[in-house]
């Protein structure tokens, strides 16, 4: 194994993903009101997080990220057996994660002098950071070294975009993360939002009259992207992500396959993974976001 791939709880790959993978994970925290903060995916599911949510719209959960004695936990077995590591990480503008993991790789550096760890900021998060890991996986599996790695992941980075909506916007008020969408009038209105994350900002991407409307402007929007930069879907990785509803994932997944097919090559609907989104992200979004998530592929 030319190196270890960690990523932190914000990637929401599912478990058997991660072990068939062999990726490591350092998990975010959640709560509900006063409770103690529990670990996301192993002492709370993110489906009873959802069922939390849904059954209880006046409370507002919240996250903690993983401490800095969290990432050494999982870090330092590998430092130890003289594995480097790549650690990827949540955006740095919406959380502190990539922070507690750079402490803890300059600890380890100074225990252990042969140390080699590069952590990233992925500048993406949930499904699309999924999937940016997915693409050290790749590398991996091609036998790039640790090196060759690095450099290709900080090269795809500025690639990765999140299109999205909400069910509304006070998820995204109550958690600090409204920034450029300040302007809209989303709640008073009905209208749904349509939300772009690119390099680590989030902007505003429009507004729909309904849910099914706001699908249809976000393929218009993903379709804009690729005629701007002059580029093919053909090049990149896709992925669905959903909150609460598992069967509206699939559903926006048929509908992003065939607007997709009308301007690339892409064949197969299997190929656009389907992932729920966790909760490190749906205290901020809430049960209802859907969307997508792409990011250039290394060898394109």
């Amino acid at each position: 194994m030319n190196f270890q791939i960690v990523s932190d709880g914000a990637c929401d790959l599912p478990v058997e993903v991660l072990e068939e993978n062999n990726i490591s994970t350092v998990p975010f925290y959640v709560s509900f009101g006063e409770e103690e903060l529990k670990k996301e995916a192993s002492s709370m599911s993110v489906k009873d997080f959802y069922k939390r949510m849904v059954d209880n719209p006046n409370v507002f959960p919240k996250t903690s990220l993983p401490s800095v004695n969290d990432y050494i936990e999982v870090l330092e077995p590998y430092i130890k057996n003289n594995i480097p590591v790549i650690c990827i990480c949540i955006d740095l503008k919406i959380s502190g994660s990539f922070n507690s993991a750079s402490m803890a790789k300059s600890l380890l550096e100074d225990k252990y002098k042969n140390a080699e760890i590069k952590v990233i900021d992925s500048t993406v998060l949930t499904a699309a950071q999924g999937v940016y890991v997915m693409e050290a996986v790749r590398m991996r599996n091609d036998n790039l070294s640790f090196e060759e790695a690095y450099n290709k992941l900080e090269e795809i980075k500025s690639t990765g975009r999140i299109h999205f909506t909400v069910g509304n916007v006070e998820y995204l008020k109550h958690g600090g993360r409204i920034g450029r969408l300040a302007g809209f009038a989303a709640g008073a209105l009905g209208l749904k939002p349509l939300i772009v994350l690119e390099n680590g900002d989030i902007f505003p991407g429009g507004v729909a009259r309904s849910r099914k409307k706001s699908i249809s402007q976000l393929m218009k929007v993903t379709k804009k992207h690729f005629e701007d930069i002059g580029d093919t879907p053909d090049n990149y990785s896709f992925v669905v992500g959903y909150g609460y509803d598992e069967a509206e994932g699939y559903e926006y997944r048929e509908k992003l396959f065939s607007s997709l097919k009308e301007y690339s090559n892409i064949d197969n609907i299997e190929d656009i993974k389907v992932i729920q989104i966790g909760a490190t992200t749906g205290v901020h979004t809430g049960p209802y976001a859907l969307g997508h998530g792409f990011v250039k592929k290394y060898d394109k």
